[in-house]
Order: C-alpha cells, then structure tokens, then sequence
C-alpha cells in the first residue's frame, strides 16, 4: 500500500486551509456588513433572557472569534503533526471531526451574531438569536460525523496481503490475500475545498442576514455540487480481495463497483493519461471506462461479455493485475 506518511500530510495540509479559510470567513463577516451594523455589536446573552448583556466593537467582534478559532485549529494541527503509527491522527478520529465541526459551528456563531445585529440602532436592542444559534450546532454535528467517517475509511487497517517475497504471485495454501491501493489528485482535492468553503461562506451570509433567501440556492446549489463532483473524482481505491475487484471513489469510499473474480476475464498494468480518455475523472471513450485521477499507470480489466475494459489509475497496478490473474486461476496459486 502507499506510504500513509503522504496521506497525512494531506491531511494536515486540507487542515490548515480550512482552518485559515474558517479564521478568514469569521473574520470577515462582520466587516462585510459594516453599513449595516451599529458601533458595537451584542455578543453575549444570558440563558433564557433574551436582552444582550454585553457588546464589542466591530473590529474587536471580528478579531477575538477568528482568534480563538485560529488557536484551536492550532491545538488540533500540532496533534495531527505529532500523529505516529498507522494513522497519523493519534487519538482516532476526534482531530478530523473537531476542524470540521468546530470550524461549522463557529461559522455559524459568528453568523447569527451579525444577524440578530443587522439594522440596529443600538445593541441593546439585539434579541437572542437562539434558532440560529441550534441550527448551527446540528450542522456542525453532521460535519463531524462526516469527518468521522472519512477518517474512518482512511485509517482501516488492509486485511493481510501476499508475500512481497514472491514474485510469481504463489498464494500458500490457506493464506488469506489483498492488495489495496488509493491515490489520491492534491489539486483536484484543493478544488473541492475551495468550492466547498465559497458553498459554506454563501450559506453563512444567508444565515448572518447577508445573502437573500431567494439568492441562496442559484448561488449555493452550483458550489455544493462542484465540490461534492470534485471530492468524489479528487481520490480513489482500488482492493484486490478472492472476491474480486473492489474500486471506490471520494472520501467515504462511496459510490462503490465490484466485480467478482469470475466476472473478470483478464487483467493489465497500462499507462494513461489525461488526454488519452478525454480527461479528469470518471471518463467513458474508446479505451472504455477510466477512472482518471492521475495519469500514468492504471489497472485495466476486461469484463467477460463486454467488449469494452475498466481501467482505475492507481499505483502498484502491476501487482494488482497479477494477482487478479492468480486468482482467476486457481492452479497456479
């Protein structure tokens, strides 16, 4: 498998974007509705009383909130820095799920403060903005599930695989075989963040009061789907088990397609590139279907009845071919 050294330092570099995307859109967001606002803005409110008992100046409501997210997202880098072993996140998946969660929630704090604001002449006159306030938490929450998972699936532990030893691909009678590769396109993955925070600074003006509801979804609608396409053709996983042939795409390892080991009549190592099948992503041309996220060498296949091939660009596709072929005939193992 590839070296997961690489992959978190993926991981900790999306970190640190989001993170300075996150302290960037904080910070933001009272000065964009400056106009709007009065000299000082309510930020605090006692449980249950909905009359302001305390108040910042805009500068000062921009800087601490973007502060202490900042310093947070810090705590949490550090760990995944300091991360050894299999994972890179030492403590399992509570870094991923509190730069997702954390950062949502904050957001949306940060939001609902310069709504309950808007148009005041004054900040005592600012309600609790409570609804707002709940509605933000459930969505961090989902962001930290989501986060969960996809640590999750990045950390599971590959069942045992073949002997680097054998050349020949000889399986020894009763020894269980795999052989899984992911590979992953920084820039395509760089994209889908990119997208994905302009979706989340949309929907942090729609809540702050900034974006009209009929303005939202013309705007969000394309973000959302342009980041969630790019995510899903940024990474890839290709697993080579006795049952078959598994490939997965995007974080979550979904959507999914197998092939049984039946299924398949034989099996390749070939390079590719970008311009042979028409691009990036999941392309149809006349090589067949290719799951393109980097060019070079991919695993092809061909599938008995069909006269067209499935290729996936993925590493190590040599052994991968081999040991589908070893099993499409066990003889030889």
């Amino acid at each position: 498998m590839n070296d997961r050294r690489g992959d978190g330092r993926t991981m900790r570099l999306g970190g640190a974007a989001w993170a300075v995307g996150i302290g960037a859109l904080i910070a933001a967001l009272p000065w964009t509705a400056s106009g709007r606002l009065p000299d000082r803005l309510a930020t605090h409110w006692q449980l249950g009383d909905s009359t302001p008992d305390g108040s910042m100046p805009l500068w000062a409501a921009s800087f601490f909130p973007a502060l202490i997210w900042l310093l947070l997202a810090t705590v949490v880098l550090l760990t995944l820095r300091r991360g050894t072993g299999a994972s890179p996140l030492r403590g399992g998946a509570w870094p991923a799920t509190s730069l997702l969660s954390g950062g949502v929630l904050l957001a949306g704090i940060q939001a609902s403060v310069v709504r309950t604001n808007l148009d005041l002449a004054d900040w005592r006159e600012a309600q609790q903005p409570t609804p707002w306030i709940v509605g933000s938490l459930v969505v961090a929450v989902a962001a930290g599930l989501v986060g969960w998972l996809v640590d999750r699936r990045r950390t599971a532990a590959p069942a045992p695989r073949a002997s680097e030893d054998a050349p020949a691909l000889r399986i020894p009678e009763g020894n269980r075989v795999v052989w899984v590769e992911r590979t992953t396109n920084p820039v395509l993955q760089a994209l889908a963040a990119v997208t994905g925070l302009a979706a989340l600074a949309v929907t942090v003006g729609c809540i702050g009061g900034l974006v009209e509801p009929a303005e939202f979804w013309p705007v969000f609608a394309p973000l959302a789907i342009a980041s969630l396409a790019l995510a899903g053709c940024a990474s890839v996983r290709a697993g080579v088990t006795e049952r078959g042939l598994e490939v997965a795409f995007g974080p979550l390892g979904w959507p999914v397609r197998r092939w049984t080991v039946a299924d398949i009549e034989s099996a390749r190592a070939e390079h590719r590139t970008p311009a042979q099948v028409g691009g990036w992503g999941y392309r149809l041309s006349g090589l067949g279907t290719t799951v393109m996220v980097r060019g070079g060498q991919c695993l092809v296949v061909r599938v008995r009845g069909r006269n067209k091939e499935f290729a996936v660009s993925v590493d190590d596709a040599e052994r991968g071919a081999a040991l589908l072929n070893t099993l499409r005939t066990p003889h030889t193992h």
